[in-house]
């Protein structure tokens, strides 16, 4: 059953207070935690001081190990507990950004402002790209190739047969939206990059940067350091003097070693430091896409080069515990007292290195697939959210065909929608009418949700039936200071590429926003009529949008081939009304005089001879 926008919106809404909730649960048992440290600390200091004051000397060294035990533990049940609450904070912004959009239509992930490109066939013209963007609108990715993925997506039609897989694969995760929830929270509050600097590590540095930690010695030397110390520090408590000296010695050389490779330590370290949470939380949202037994082709194409032997979230989660020991270092007591009587340092970059031995490939690869999920969620989410939103038929035959289309970016109650369809064949179909009254907004219309249906998301109409059209547009023309670019030059390079398109695309369609604003009239309608003959020679389909009603005659010429659509405006007792409704003909009432008038230029066209 399909929930409606406000039941949606409702759901969200809940979610985020059990989310905050939870959080102040959380806070209150790491209150607790700390205040456990506190008192262990305070209790030690006592009991040293009574032994000490007593002369019960060899309690010292049981009394030494004790109070670590404890601290270990109390902060093993901290970290859990920090971890709870890092990803409880995750999930509340998940609820709050989707309930944010809803209300606002602002969304806390990237807006892709760096894939704008003024020079693409259609980004710029269609707001594809950029604040206010169909990709602001959708992203829901946090890496960096999840991003890009998503605006490749975007970027050019993919083939009817990859059209039809990902629908699939999107109705399919639609079904799963709880769990993309969780998916997204493992990902969210963490640098873009972080999971690419850890695989570029993988792949390009830990070869050489783990091969000091293949020493047999060294490796020897590290397993039996803990049962040195744990023997010193006994024989100490129990006969004193000589033994702890050599534990002092002993103590030194263990020093000594950890300053001679603290380099080569130091750069196994680096780039994996703090990442813990975040390996921790993907080995969760990784252990669900395994789980699930998914049945669109696509997505099971996502896991076609991973192995089975060992799950990747078992693997991940083994990193994620190595990287949080080794983080230990970070702390300086606690991470000195660990490094003298355990090599801590030397432990885990041995661990990391069999580790790496046996499933580094396998991480490398099963980021990529995070990255695929993420962009095929972005989708998903868009689908789960906008339930007026239907999945187009695409057409192996030239076909557009589309009923109640809106435009996606503008509210639901805002949003008009209009019917319009193609012909058999290839026309070029002028759109006339005033100012204001929704020319440019149509072309868009069409324009974005042909884009979000070459890349196999839901389109915003009750139904559309479509094939593959390469879209070249012009509608934004910029001069540039910068290139020394005037608008009527701009205009021309931009018309020059969308005649070389033309000529070399497969199956191009053109949407034009008033063309040849940068000079004369004349030229202006003599330019357009020679576009439009040409548009008609090479039987390619075109939406021209217009202010010239000369162009209009062009029907009288090219009967099947031109036809003439419009948007009007209603004048009632001197106000105008807009409908933003397509309609069949040429336009017959314009606006500008009135728009003139209201701010102070109306004229009298015998004065003005005069």
């Amino acid at each position: 059953m399909v929930k409606s926008k406000d039941s949606i919106l409702k759901d969200y809404q809940n979610n985020v207070a059990t989310q905050e909730e939870q959080i102040k649960a959380i806070n209150k048992a790491l209150n607790n935690i700390s205040l456990s440290r506190l008192g262990l600390f305070i209790i030690e200091i006592l009991l040293v001081s009574i032994t000490i004051y007593f002369g019960y000397h060899w309690l010292i060294g049981i009394l030494m190990c004790i109070p670590v035990l404890c601290f270990m533990a109390i902060v093993k049940r901290q970290t859990a507990k920090e971890q709870e609450l890092n990803y409880a904070e995750k999930m509340l912004f998940v609820f709050q950004n989707e309930v944010n959009l809803i209300l606002t239509g602002k969304n806390k992930y990237k807006e892709g402002k760096h894939f704008e490109d003024e020079y693409h066939p259609y980004a710029s013209d269609l707001d594809i790209y950029g604040h206010s963007s169909l990709y602001a609108f959708i992203n829901r990715s946090n890496t960096v190739n999840g991003m890009k993925l998503l605006a490749d997506s975007l970027n050019k039609p993919a083939t009817p047969a990859l059209i039809m897989e990902r629908q699939e694969a999107i109705i399919e995760l639609t079904r799963h939206i709880d769990q993309t929830f969780h998916f997204r929270a493992g990902l969210q509050n963490h640098k873009p990059e972080q999971l690419e600097i850890i695989g570029h590590k993988l792949e390009h540095q830990m070869p050489d940067q783990l091969k000091f930690t293949q020493r047999p010695l060294l490796r020897l030397y590290t397993m039996i350091v803990p049962f040195i110390s744990a023997g010193l520090i006994i024989l100490g408590s129990l006969y004193g003097g000589f033994y702890w000296e050599g534990l002092g010695l002993y103590a030194f050389v263990n020093v000594v070693l950890c300053f001679y490779f603290s380099k080569k330590i130091n750069l196994v370290h680096s780039g994996f430091s703090g990442s813990a949470s975040l390996l921790n939380a993907i080995s969760g949202t990784v252990k669900w896409t395994e789980e699930l037994k998914w049945e669109s082709k696509y997505i099971k194409g996502f896991f076609t080069e991973l192995t089975v032997a060992v799950p990747l979230s078992a693997q991940i989660k083994k990193l994620s515990s190595i990287i949080n020991s080794f983080d230990v270092r970070l702390n300086m007591v606690v991470g000195t007292i660990f490094n003298v009587f355990l090599l801590w340092d030397f432990r885990c970059a041995i661990q990391l290195d069999k580790w790496f031995v046996n499933s580094s490939d396998q991480l490398i690869k099963g980021l990529y697939t995070i990255s695929q999920f993420e962009e095929l969620i972005s989708f998903a989410t868009f689908n789960y959210n906008e339930p007026e939103l239907t999945f187009p038929v695409i057409s192996d035959a030239f076909h557009f065909e589309a009923k109640e289309l809106g435009h996606p970016l503008i509210a639901e109650n805002k949003r008009i929608v209009n019917t319009y369809s193609f012909n058999n064949q290839p026309t070029v179909d002028i759109i006339t009418g005033s100012n204001m009254a929704g020319k440019s907004t149509f072309l868009r219309t069409a324009g974005i949700n042909m884009v979000l249906a070459f890349s196999g998301a839901p389109v915003c109409a009750k139904y559309m039936k479509v094939s593959i059209f390469e879209i070249l547009t012009y509608m934004r023309i910029k001069d540039s200071l910068n290139d020394q670019t005037s608008t009527f030059k701009a205009e021309l390079n931009r018309l020059k590429m969308i005649l070389e398109g033309v000529t070399s695309l497969a199956h191009p369609l053109v949407l034009i926003d008033e063309m040849l604003r940068g000079t004369n009239s004349k030229d202006k309608y003599l330019g357009s009529k020679v576009f439009i003959q040409q548009m008609i020679l090479r039987k390619t389909p075109a939406l021209f949008a217009t202010h010239d009603l000369q162009l209009s005659e062009m029907i009288e010429k090219y009967a099947g081939l031109v036809r003439n659509y419009h948007f009007d405006i209603q004048l009632a007792e001197g106000e105008m009304n807009f409908d933003y409704k397509l309609k069949e003909g040429a336009c017959k009432t314009f606006n500008a005089a009135l728009l003139l008038k209201e701010i102070g230029l109306s004229f009298n066209p015998d004065e003005v001879e005069a």
